[in-house]
């Protein structure tokens, strides 16, 4: 009896010695912050390498005028001016104050859409299908009918940026709440959780990687509407990314619009890293991120 306790003692230290090594072998595994961002780096460098040195062949073979398609010297050039310039900033300033309060707007309209027609089924039954068909509507479709409500005003830009976005954040929620398990809205219940305590403590929580998908979506959609905006509604008081690079077009100025046009990606690769990072936060809090991985 007691060497059966005694072999039984030694198979536990023996499961936890093994337990520990493989913790120790994935600590082991952890990387330094600077080889992670290395390595999150030097893809898209090269990347951008390789789509310049693709530029500057087409511009030597002489597929188009160096005054249609400069070579990337020239437009580099440029950039260097233009981001030393009041213009850029200024632009950015009211390029970025239309993203921020469209996409505010956006956010607060598709979370209670959303979160209203995951929840009662007969929302569910008729808007369900509208807020996909929204979502799949190209948004330089809603220009005119934006322009002959609003006319070319500031409104008419909030009014398709809005159009933009809403529906896919909507679309997030809907499919975060979907998925979210039975058991655990049981489980809430069972706990006490009702109505918006089942929200905040329970739904929330478990939709919350969807919804950021939504999120990350609805800016894309809500950046691209804001482009078309001011390249369309050009108000001649307030200068924008949108309003320069119409200007760029109109003078021929192929250099600066293609440094406006690398601004212009940027800004999304800037935001999309922000959506990234949300996302990895999120992901480590819920314990499903690889440490050696990150």
């Amino acid at each position: 009896m007691a060497s059966d306790t005694l072999t039984t003692a030694q198979r536990s230290d023996a499961e936890i010695s093994g337990l520990d090594a493989l913790e120790i072998a994935g600590r082991d595994k952890e990387t330094s912050r600077a080889a992670r961002l290395w390595a999150a780096t030097w893809p898209k460098v090269a990347a951008l390498a390789l789509a310049v040195g693709i530029w500057q062949v087409v511009a030597w073979t002489g597929w188009k005028e160096p005054w249609v398609l400069p070579p990337p010297g020239p437009v580099l050039a440029d950039l260097g001016e233009y981001v030393l310039s009041p213009a850029l900033w200024d632009g950015l300033a009211t390029t970025g104050r239309r993203a921020a309060l469209g996409f505010a707007a956006a956010l607060v309209i598709g979370l209670a859409l959303g979160l209203a027609v995951a929840r009662v089924r007969v929302l569910r039954a008729a808007l369900g299908s509208m807020i996909t068909a929204l979502q799949t509507m190209p948004s330089i479709a809603w220009f005119p009918l934006a322009i002959l409500l609003f006319g070319l005003t500031e409104q008419a830009i909030f009014f398709v940026v809005v159009l933009g976005a809403a529906p896919s954040i909507a679309n997030g929620v809907i499919h975060g709440v979907d998925y979210v398990p039975p058991l655990l809205l049981r489980a809430g219940r069972n706990l006490g959780a009702r109505r918006l305590n089942l929200y905040r403590y329970v739904i929330a929580p478990a939709a919350l990687p969807a919804i950021v998908a939504g999120l990350k979506q609805g800016w894309a959609f809500a950046w691209r509407s804001l482009m078309a905006g001011e390249l369309l509604v050009v108000i001649a008081t307030r200068t924008s990314i949108g309003a320069q690079l119409t200007y760029a077009r109109d003078f021929s100025d192929a250099e600066r619009l293609i440094a406006i046009m690398l601004v212009i990606l940027v800004v999304g690769l800037v935001v999309d890293a922000a959506f990234g990072a949300a996302d990895r936060a999120i992901r480590r809090r819920w314990g499903v991120l690889d440490p050696a991985g990150q």
